[in-house]
């Protein structure tokens, strides 16, 4: 199984006592590494290119995080901030995922796992927010319909947070298929379950204070039949481990079993629809010893 990271995704410098800290990458990645050893097939993650960011990103934004070049740290919103070396994190977080698009469509893995920051799925076509400068899932998914000529691609987003951007992004894309739980009321206040698209949108939301069995339910009795139904050729997943009990963000109460559980299922329905490909990329998840036990839960799940 392949890792998609680069040191650039260190360097975007979110500023002090910023929930989005560069330790949660390096987290990640040394659990990863200590979980696994060599058993995982590491890759550094190359620049997506202004054409694979412009199919879902507008001119103005590609431009505003590529070209701004600030001297300083800059806030474009309260929580979303553009650093000195914020370009090249984001270009090597959308690049990673198109690299792995590549590779399990290409034949060379079945499945990868992008350990990358800045987060993506709130980033909308025209708009930078919620941490999230490009959207890396939908230049992902993007590039699968047009590179690779994908007719259903689906998107499962776990995280804590509705992946709002990722959703307007592919509202009117029939051949995209978005499922997400989330906690609401929270952040962005978005993804009610009346929110539909062109009927390829499934959101299922839950309060505060749910735990894994209200998570399981979730995705047993509605997000996984309606993945299922749409028989994707590759599925993508929004990796968000902020629904974990300890995360500081928010107050869903999962634990890495619960990841590792909708993970293989996930896995399962890619190999019932899409010769097993999937692609996952590092969303949320802001208590460091969480990040680890479930990024090391989601990637053992991915590797069975």
């Amino acid at each position: 199984m392949r890792v998609y990271t680069h040191a650039a995704c260190l360097a975007h410098d979110t500023g002090p006592a910023h929930p989005e800290r560069p330790e949660r990458l390096a987290a990640v990645t040394g659990a990863l590494r200590t979980a696994f050893g060599d058993a995982l097939d590491w890759h550094e993650a190359p620049r997506a290119t202004r054409e694979q960011l412009s199919r879902v990103h507008a001119r103005s934004l590609v431009e505003l995080v590529l070209d701004s070049a600030p001297a300083h740290p800059l806030a474009l919103d309260p929580d979303t901030v553009l650093s000195p070396q914020s370009a090249e994190a984001a270009l090597r977080a959308a690049g990673g995922a198109v690299a792995a698009v590549d590779a399990v469509l290409g034949g060379q893995a079945t499945r990868a796992f992008c350990a990358v920051r800045p987060p993506g799925h709130h980033a909308t076509r025209d708009t930078a927010m919620g941490f999230c400068l490009f959207n890396s899932v939908a230049v992902a998914a993007a590039h699968a319909l047009v590179a690779h000529g994908r007719a259903r691609v689906a998107i499962a987003d776990f995280d804590v947070h509705h992946g709002n951007g990722t959703q307007a992004i592919f509202a009117a894309e029939p051949r995209v298929l978005f499922a997400s739980s989330h906690q609401l009321p929270l952040y962005p206040d978005s993804g009610h379950p009346r929110e539909r698209g062109v009927g390829n949108v499934f959101n299922v939301p839950l309060p505060a204070g749910d735990d894994g069995s209200a998570f399981r339910a979730a995705w047993r009795d509605a997000l996984l039949p309606a993945i299922d139904a749409f028989a994707p050729q590759l599925l993508l997943v929004s990796a968000g481990f902020d629904a974990h009990a300890r995360d500081p963000l928010a107050q869903l109460q999962l634990s890495g079993e619960d990841y590792a559980w909708l993970t293989r299922e996930l896995a399962a329905l890619a190999d019932r629809h899409a010769g097993g490909r999937v692609v996952s990329l590092l969303e949320g998840g802001y208590d460091l010893d969480a990040l680890r036990e479930s990024s090391v839960a989601h990637v053992a799940a991915l590797r069975t």
